[in-house]
């Protein structure tokens, strides 16, 4: 779309923060769910894995039912006011999740984050707005990038406050988040520009609407359901990690926030800098088929390797796996014409809540099965190798699409 160069930079800008924001808020609390949820249910760290299993999939389940209507008003009424409701409504959920008196508050604050908070729909869908089709890699990149820069420091800082208490470092992320909110209704432009919308239709604002109206799309569909799988692999580690490796390895918070912070170094390097010239060399595809490769790699050497030493320096390549999102996402919107690209993103954000919902069940009961007292065989590393088995089906299925599936891109208008 034509821009105005200063508004498309202010604009970028603070999509790019408001995201660094969002990881930096999830990765604070990371490191300390766990122990909120015992102190709060009064249980063991297995009992407390089941426990984050169903909060994960209140987020989930609401993300699954919303995304779609949100990515619809987007397209409706533009980027601007369904960014900012997300950001306001993340902060009031970490807010609600540090003032819980019992562990039912955690699944009310998950529920409206669901809803109404994620904030990735809309990024990416302003991202779209500003950029040209052979550019959505680099931009949903840049993303990424953001997001892997705020887990540096995100857990980081969430294992120092978790020395005061469990409950500090979700005031400290929910403030970011209301100060970021604010800061964005005074700076951030509108970046759909009115002749691209369309009508609000009910139909269309749920998942099996969003799948009935982007499938009239040669290619779409497809690569959605690749999408899916490899997103339920990936979300082994926003699952299950903080519960992992404290028995695995016998980490305190701190140290699951170094190791995450390890991950965002990865994400952001290989995001910012990495993928943009695989895209270039490689195409999209390509891209994919190596970040699969290397993150099946490393869901293996996860799950069969309990020496830390040896993980903290897989988690330092972990980002050629952080490629196969933007470039299965580019192959979509690519493909979607600008009128469609917040119902996509609505839709790719259902997708991976509810891949992050059977994620949660799946990783996080397998562990707790493979942990608990009087398991008859111990083995902490079950959820990784699940991972691993959801990876390998992604590749395969991608490596099915036949070329004549993925028709050309559609041109900016």
């Amino acid at each position: 779309m034509t821009m105005d160069p200063a508004l498309k930079r202010r604009a970028t800008r603070f999509v790019l923060l408001t995201v660094l924001i969002y990881s930096m808020g999830f990765g604070i609390i990371m490191p300390v769910l766990p122990d909120l949820i015992k102190h709060l249910a009064h249980v063991d760290s297995a009992e407390a894995a089941r426990i984050g299993a169903w909060i994960g999939a209140t987020y989930g389940l609401f993300q699954i039912l919303l995304m779609p209507a949100v990515g619809n008003l987007g397209d409706r009424f533009g980027r601007r006011p369904v960014f900012l409701v997300s950001l306001f409504a993340f902060g009031f959920d970490f807010l609600l999740m540090g003032l819980a008196p019992n562990i039912g508050w955690l699944f009310v604050g998950r529920a409206v984050a669901g809803g109404l908070g994620a904030v990735f729909g809309p990024a990416n869908a302003a991202m779209a707005d500003m950029s040209s089709p052979e550019e959505r890699a680099a931009s949903f990149g840049k993303v990424g990038a953001a997001f892997g820069l705020g887990f540096i420091f995100g857990p980081v800082i969430g294992g120092l406050l978790s020395d005061f208490g469990p409950r500090v470092p979700f005031y400290v992320a929910g403030a970011l988040a209301i100060a970021n909110g604010i800061y964005g209704f005074l700076v951030f432009p509108e970046t759909m520009p009115e002749e691209k919308r369309r009508p609000f239709e009910w139909k269309r604002a749920n998942p099996l609407g969003a799948f009935a109206s982007l499938g009239k799309i040669p290619g779409i569909v497809p690569v959605a359901l690749i999408y899916f799988l490899w997103s339920l692999a990936g979300n082994v580690y926003p699952a299950s990690w903080s519960f992992f490796a404290p028995i695995q390895y016998g980490w305190d918070s701190g140290m699951v926030g170094v190791s995450l912070g390890l991950v965002g170094i990865s994400m952001a390097v290989f995001q910012a800098v990495v993928i943009r010239r695989f895209i270039s060399r490689f195409g999209e595809r390509k891209t994919a088929y190596i970040g699969m490769i290397s993150g099946i790699s490393s869901y293996l050497i996860v799950a069969f390797v309990p020496y830390a030493g040896i993980i903290l320096v897989l988690l330092l390549v972990n980002g050629f796996s952080g490629m196969v999102m933007p470039a299965l996402n580019a192959m979509m919107s690519q493909r979607a014409p600008a009128s469609q690209q917040g119902e996509l993103q609505g839709l790719i954000g259902s997708l991976a809540a509810f891949s992050l919902m059977i994620g949660q069940f799946s990783y996080n009961y397998a562990l707790a099965a493979f942990t608990e007292a009087g398991a008859a065989i111990r083995f902490p590393g079950a959820p990784y190798l699940l991972a691993a088995i959801a990876g390998l089906g992604a590749f395969v299925a991608l490596t099915m699409l036949r070329r004549r599936q993925l028709p050309e891109a559609i041109p900016d208008a």
